[in-house]
């Protein structure tokens, strides 16, 4: 009897190992199929991740990440500076390019006429960091948007050169080209970039600030402003000229280099960031000499030059 109540202790210890052991190496099984199932998932939702940011320019991520900064409250200015840096780039862009080609008097008058227009359409947004490098400087707004509206420029330029591309490749049109410059002349391309961007500010003030055409007032001040910055390019060519930090930027990330990345060269943000910003913080400066602007919020020890109306009965 004892033998036989031995052997069953035995029997059920053995059969109680061998459940425990079925379920253990069952759980093994589940756990090693559902880990290969979560590994699976993660690496499909890695691949759909590498291939949008590879099919998206770098930067943009950011660019609209800084839309909503202050909860939002600079967005509309953030959406106006993208969709005016895009009209801007395509209206202007596209004189000599896919209209004019064969003819620079007919590339000229559409580009002031594409001056004209992107300004009409866009809202009359600066489209460009130096000008609102020069805005802030002298108070038209605060930091944040500054910031903002930059980002939002950089975030339409961006995206409009690969866009403006593929349109260009589909339609059988000339592509659009870009400023550039010799890195063997990176001083003379920031002396060149830094005046003309310097002339380009005071055009801009004295032509919306200082005159004023009556009735025709914006479509005059407009035109002055596109035979302006089509001057400037022809007497400064050293470095495009650019006068826009962002339209250097942008173009090099898609058009100069062809590895969709940002330059990794210094001197390509000193000529085109630097310079300009020298320039409109410079032409700021002697603005507020000429009118009693403030710089920065500070009050200049010299000027005002200009002498202010006087006052009739």
């Amino acid at each position: 009897e004892k033998f036989r109540h031995r052997h069953q202790k035995r029997y059920l210890s053995k059969l109680f190992f061998a459940i425990f052991v079925s379920r253990t190496c069952d759980n093994n099984n589940n756990y090693y199929y559902n880990s290969k199932m979560v590994k699976d998932y993660v690496s499909s939702v890695n691949s759909i991740f590498n291939d949008l940011v590879n099919f998206f320019p770098p930067g943009l991520f950011l660019s609209l990440a800084s839309s909503n900064i202050a909860n939002g409250k600079y967005f509309d200015v953030y959406v106006k500076e993208f969709i005016g840096t895009m009209l801007m780039i395509v209206f202007t862009f596209s004189a000599g390019k896919w209209i004019g080609e064969d003819s620079w008097e007919v590339a000229w008058v559409v580009h002031a006429i594409g001056v004209v227009l992107a300004d009409y359409f866009g809202g009359g947004q600066q489209v460009n960091p130096a000008v609102t490098m020069s805005m802030w400087a002298l108070g038209k707004f605060d930091y944040t948007e500054a910031f903002v509206r930059v980002a939002g420029q950089m975030g339409g330029g961006l995206i409009s050169f690969p866009l403006f591309h593929a349109i260009s490749e589909a339609m059988k049109w000339t592509p659009f080209g870009g400023p550039q410059f010799n890195m063997e002349n990176n001083a003379e391309a920031a002396i060149s970039e830094f005046t003309a961007t310097f002339l380009l500010m005071w055009a801009i003030y004295i032509l919306n600030w200082e005159l004023h055409f009556g009735s025709f007032h914006y479509i005059i001040k407009q035109t002055l402003t596109a035979v302006a910055i089509r001057a400037l390019i022809e007497f400064f060519p050293t470095a495009g000229p650019a006068m826009n930090p962002m339209l250097a930027t942008c173009w090099a990330v898609f058009g100069v280099s062809g590895n969709f990345e940002f330059p990794s060269e210094n001197e390509h943000y000193f000529v085109y960031w630097i310079a300009p910003w020298m320039a409109a913080i410079l032409a700021s400066i002697t603005y507020g000499i000429y009118n009693g602007d403030k710089i920065f919020g500070v009050s200049l020890p010299i000027g005002p030059i200009k002498q202010p109306k006087a006052k009739t009965d």
